[in-house]
């Protein structure tokens, strides 16, 4: 079972920013900041309270780019999250929708960071 991943960015300010929009969509909230003077660099993590499980860290951006999904309970959580995520500087990977070749179910919404990271939402439950 996975406890917590992340993603390296260019542009911290700026990453922190489309993060908090993009997924304060799907009732994520920063949690946790860190300075660079007790990590190396400067980290925020985000999730539902009280633990943060998705983490941004200032540094080079991966190589190439991660993708990483979100399950969220309904469909219009995955739109809220793509309206938002849009909003906030995000660049469209693919509009909400059905990917019938996944499962009959799967609707979700792909959209790239700031740094090009494939960032999703995804609900598996039916309409």
């Amino acid at each position: 079972m996975i406890d917590h991943t992340g993603v390296s960015v260019s542009d911290y300010g700026r990453s922190k920013a489309f993060y908090e929009k993009a997924l304060g969509a799907m009732g994520y909230q920063l949690l946790a900041e860190m300075p660079a003077e007790l990590v190396g660099t400067r980290v925020a993590g985000f999730g539902e309270p009280p633990k943060p499980d998705f983490w941004i860290a200032e540094g080079t951006p991966n190589v190439p780019a991660i993708h990483i999904a979100f399950r969220v309970a309904s469909r219009a959580i995955v739109d809220a999250f793509y309206r938002e995520a849009m909003a906030a500087g995000g660049t469209d990977n693919g509009p909400p929708g059905v990917r019938a070749h996944y499962h009959p179910n799967y609707y979700g919404a792909f959209v790239r960071d700031p740094d090009g990271h494939n960032i999703e939402a995804v609900c598996h439950a039916p309409e």
